[in-house]
């Protein structure tokens, strides 16, 4: 590099390059690289306690903080009917103790400008140095005397029953939990997931029971990172965490899963689904102290890991078939795990996967260009640099080279391990690690749209949104029609001659969320009128109503155009029993097999109404009524499906209506509503459905 400066220096200097030349002659050339720089994360030290507590210091004084980490290395186990107990313990310790409330410990902490979070495997803290006493008296007091309080308790719990009925309904939870499942297996520990059944089941005494079986000194680390000497760090250690009892903790064992033998695919389907989710994983041994592990994720970072890679570059910017696709390659001291995928269409669910693979063999068939290496290693470098400004990251950086027994310098000299990494380094580990023909292909999505392309790939694996084998659809015998179903659901209700005696109907449903009252309230009049209202907290937040001529619209107090098509729609919302119109022109009937809905064996039934509209609903097979419907709609320039579950049918002047309808996928939570009001051929006035 120099003597290319000198040389460019003398000729300009003897005329023969103006100023300009010379300095268009040294941009051609890039400028050589600097040696990766030894970062300088702070002195680590370590300390055992008495009791076994390992205490680990990083001294660091540039900024007057300091944080606290307690980290149980609880080894991996089954919590069986009790799957979820774990995180409920781990959040219901921040939630007061013996000595204080919830409420008193966020304004203690607040107060201070401080953090402290529980999870369950320890907690983490964070303060300026000169309050590092107080917030160790609350980690203190947190860890020993937690209150497990009742109503706390019932809180998360309903809590996280509402994150669970969130995931069913969302494709990527979906996809995870399956992904889960077929890698693992339900008999190891990452396969097992939680559900409504086992949180149900979950009592605080179990979460006492996990706190006392789990939080031991001796299986536990305290990382200390900040303003802080390692003399002060220890002392500091020993009063507050000294007195802690260790104990026994017991480990299970459990046979190592492995990759499948040949690829196959496992399916969820989601009606009315106009997106497919897909992910290319399987487990694979793979170790964070592994001579491997930056040479692969420098392999993975290259094939999907951000905008750049081949993944993202070949199916968004060169094919168009998603917004974004990620890979990404997990290691683990147990087993470790590869997962690449993102959303598609439905109609190039097939040829995604076909790309997929497609890049990932090429990783291992082909040598990365030296330019490619070179750009992915300084995104990762750079990335790096950024991760060590959060005080939390260098905790864990030192917590990992304890646990994985890692060198002291591994973090320190990771630029220049990272700078070391070849493209052959980087082929090499992908025929190591890549196995694209042993592996499980999950897809969430329409079962009508894309589950026969998919068997081009291997087996073809029925689950259900809970992760939970399932048989595929069975086809049902000739002479049941999707017209002889409707029937017998008209007959269920009550008949159609009592069905079409009904001149108006009202009911009104409920529903709470986060504290937040919600009600939906339908007012009907043969033989088209209608008029819808959700209100929350007293206020309207939407509105549609249709006189039988004119429609109205309104969102959150604003006049929605009606067109001539939105017109149409509302007009299809009037029949009170919309069943009875099935048979007349405009509307198309097709069967699309038996279901099982929540373990009841259903026929699916796709409703097409006059303006194109399709509906799917299930008919329980054995009392016909309707348990789901699902329905896709356009709704400012966003698809939206609808799924409305059918529960708890009670008679109302000899018609059988349900009285709980959960529902999902209009609102940003589902919703399980319950029947206020359920009122038929009460006189309702046709000033209700007035329209201006």
């Amino acid at each position: 590099m120099k003597q290319h400066k000198f040389l460019f220096t003398l000729l300009l200097a003897l005329g023969f390059l103006s100023a300009a030349q010379a300095q268009e002659e040294f941009r051609k050339k890039a400028p050589a690289a600097l040696p990766a720089p030894v970062i300088k994360l702070g002195n680590y030290v370590q300390q055992n306690l008495p009791n076994g507590l390992k205490v680990i210091v990083v001294e660091n004084h540039k900024l007057p903080q300091v944080s606290f980490q307690v980290f149980i290395d609880k080894p991996i186990s089954l919590e069986k009917d009790l799957a979820g107990v774990g995180d409920i313990t781990g959040t219901l310790m921040r939630s007061g103790t013996k000595t204080k409330n919830k409420a008193q410990l966020d304004e203690e902490i607040d107060f201070i400008g401080a953090t402290l979070f529980t999870s369950s495997d320890g907690m983490f803290a964070s303060s300026l140095t000169k309050h590092k006493d107080k917030v160790l008296s609350m980690m203190a007091d947190v860890l020993f005397n937690p209150a497990f309080n009742k109503d706390e308790f019932d809180k998360i719990k309903k809590q996280t029953l509402s994150g669970l009925a969130g995931d069913k309904d969302d494709p990527n939870s979906i996809a995870s939990k399956v992904a889960d499942v077929i890698n693992y297996g339900a008999a190891h520990p990452y396969g097992e997931l939680t559900n409504e059944a086992s949180v149900n089941k979950i009592t605080v005494t179990d979460c006492e029971s996990y706190y006392k079986t789990y939080f031991k000194p001796n299986i536990t680390y305290l990382v200390v990172v900040g303003d802080i000497t390692p003399a002060q760090a220890f002392a500091d250690a020993a009063k507050y965490f000294g007195k802690w009892v260790k104990g026994t903790v017991a480990k299970q064992t459990f046979a190592v899963p492995s990759a499948p033998e040949k690829t196959r695919v496992a399916f969820v389907n989601r009606d009315g689904a106009v997106q497919s989710v897909i992910r290319i994983t399987y487990p694979l041994s793979l170790k964070p102290n592994d001579a491997d592990a930056i040479k692969a994720a420098v392999m993975n970072n290259l094939l999907g890991a951000d905008g750049n890679s081949r993944l993202y570059q070949n199916l968004r910017e060169d094919k168009g078939y998603t917004y974004g696709i990620y890979s990404g390659l997990q290691t683990d001291m147990e087993i470790g795990e590869f997962n690449a995928g993102g959303s598609v269409r439905n109609a190039v669910t097939d040829s995604s996967i076909v790309e997929m693979l497609k890049e990932i063999r090429k990783m291992a068939n082909e040598t990365p260009t030296q330019a490619e290496v070179d750009r992915t290693k300084a995104i990762m470098a750079g990335a790096y640099a950024r991760r060590l400004e959060n005080p939390q990251n260098i905790a864990n950086y030192a917590l990992n080279i304890a646990r994985y027994g890692l060198p002291k310098d591994y973090y320190g000299t990771y630029l220049a391990k990272l700078a070391a990494v070849t493209p052959a380094d980087l082929q090499a580990v992908a025929k190591k690690y890549l196995k694209p023909e042993n592996a499980n292909i999950v897809v969430v999505g329409s079962k009508d749209d894309v589950s026969e392309k998919l068997k081009a790939f291997g087996q073809v694996l029925y689950f259900d949104a809970n992760g939970n084998p399932e048989k595929a659809a069975v086809a049902v015998s000739a002479d049941v029609t999707p017209e002889s179903i409707i029937e017998k659901f008209i007959a269920a209700e009550g008949g159609r001659a009592k069905l079409s005696a009904v001149k108006d109907m009202e009911t009104q449903m409920v529903a709470e969320i986060q504290g937040i009252s919600i009600e939906i309230a339908i007012k009907k009049k043969a033989p088209n009128k209608f008029m819808q209202t959700v209100t929350a907290m007293g206020s309207v937040m939407s509105l549609q109503a249709y006189n039988g001529s004119k429609g109205k619209i309104e969102q959150q107090g604003q006049n929605v155009p009606v067109g001539e098509k939105e017109l149409a729609k509302l007009a299809l919302e009037g029949p009170i029993f919309p069943e009875l119109d099935y048979t007349k022109a405009g509307y198309k009937l097709s069967l699309k097999g038996e279901e099982a809905v929540n373990g009841a064996a259903a026929y699916k039934v796709v409703v097409e109404d006059p303006t194109g509209d399709k509906t799917t609903n299930f008919y329980d097979k054995t009392s016909s009524l309707l348990l789901k419907s699902i329905k896709v709609i356009e709704a400012g320039g966003q698809t939206i499906t609808q799924v409305s579950e059918y529960k708890d049918y009670k008679e109302v002047n000899g018609i059988q209506l349900p009285h709980t309808v959960l529902s999902s996928g209009a609102t940003p939570f589902p919703l399980e509503l319950k029947a206020k009001k359920v009122a038929i051929n009460a006189g309702i006035d046709d000033s209700a459905f007035k329209v201006e």
